[in-house]
């Protein structure tokens, strides 16, 4: 297939959930930094932006499991990826609406299931990747809790002699590297997914012979991640930062280091998890340690209720925009 109307209308709409990526979802990554007052949110927008635009240039592991390890693209059309991404963009931007912190991974993932289906039937899941999810699920899940309870834990024993004073002075700095990491390691994995499905469609049009990520691919779909993150999403930093808990300088240090570290491990591993969903377990764990009611359980329910719409919400938007697409367009 030849670069048509329809080949470029699915690559703006991949850019365009690319950008939604960026928007919505970049600002779990300096949520705590922000509700710590340890940046302004300026320049933690500054920050996210340049780190995360680093972070999806870094590999291209996680990209590979998403472009050809979900769906056979041996059986799929360009109009099932741009099914998927029409799911991901109604569904993130309505939740950011409401300040609610949604999984781009998820919001993907369901989608390119939805459509796939729609297009293939069920021979089209490849059950490789879906284990690589369901691992990505039990990071998110249990590596960022236990993580964020780690950490605070350990920063706990070491510092107990410390008066809070030093404790404050001492990690309001050593959060701005746990910031950075936490940005880079969202772009690591999070940006890649988007890139993932940008070469899909260029291998599914026969723009390129073979599932290979190229440099331009990379840098437009990380510059697009970057004007998004610019952006902001400030009623989810909120949520994030102020809602869930209340963070002093030295549990946003633990609970960005330890999603931070969830992550990277994940993107090194090819395995697409949700940063959101990270960090906020991350963020639960270290609310624990305190004592358990020290975490707004309600607000921890309403985001739990969010990541669960995600995958029928988004699965079926994108299974009635690819059975409309194969219908009327095919």
């Amino acid at each position: 297939m030849e670069l048509s109307v329809a080949v470029l209308v699915v690559l703006a709409l991949v850019l365009a959930a690319e950008f939604v990526n960026g928007w919505t979802d970049a600002p779990n990554a300096i949520a705590t930094v922000v509700s710590t007052r340890v940046l302004s949110p300026f320049r933690a927008l500054l920050l996210a932006t340049l780190l995360n635009v680093m972070g999806t240039m870094s590999g291209t592991a996680v990209a590979a499991t998403i472009g050809k390890g979900i769906v056979r693209p041996e059986i799929i059309n360009v109009y099932t990826v741009g099914a998927a991404m029409v799911g991901i963009i109604f569904w993130s931007s309505v939740a950011a609406r409401y300040g609610l912190p949604t999984s781009e991974s998820h919001a993907l993932i369901a989608g390119l299931t939805g459509a796939g289906l729609a297009t293939a039937g069920p021979q089209v899941l490849l059950w490789s990747g879906w284990q690589k999810v369901l691992t990505g699920l039990a990071f998110s899940t249990f590596l960022g809790f236990g993580g964020g309870l780690f950490f605070m834990g350990l920063i706990y024993n070491v510092c107990a002699k410390q008066s809070p004073a030093t404790i404050r002075r001492l990690f309001g700095k050593l959060q701005l590297l746990s910031a950075a990491l936490m940005a880079f390691s969202h772009g690591s994995n999070d940006g890649q997914k988007f890139i993932g499905a940008f070469t899909l469609v260029l291998v599914l049009s026969g723009i390129l012979p073979a599932f290979q990520v190229p440099l331009w691919v990379i840098l437009l779909c990380a510059l697009m991640m970057g004007i998004g993150t610019a952006f902001g999403g400030w009623k989810i930093i909120k949520t994030m930062g102020l809602r869930l808990t209340k963070l002093e300088p030295v549990h946003g240090f633990a609970a960005e280091t330890a999603a931070a570290l969830t992550i990277e491990l994940a993107s090194r591993l090819g395995i697409p998890l949700s940063t959101t969903h990270t960090i906020s377990t991350a963020i639960m764990g270290v609310g624990a340690t305190r004592r358990f009611s020290a975490v707004r359980w309600g607000v921890s329910r309403n985001i739990i209720v969010a990541w669960i719409l995600t995958f029928p919400v988004c699965g079926l938007i994108a299974w009635l925009v690819a059975t409309l697409a194969r219908t009327f367009l095919s």
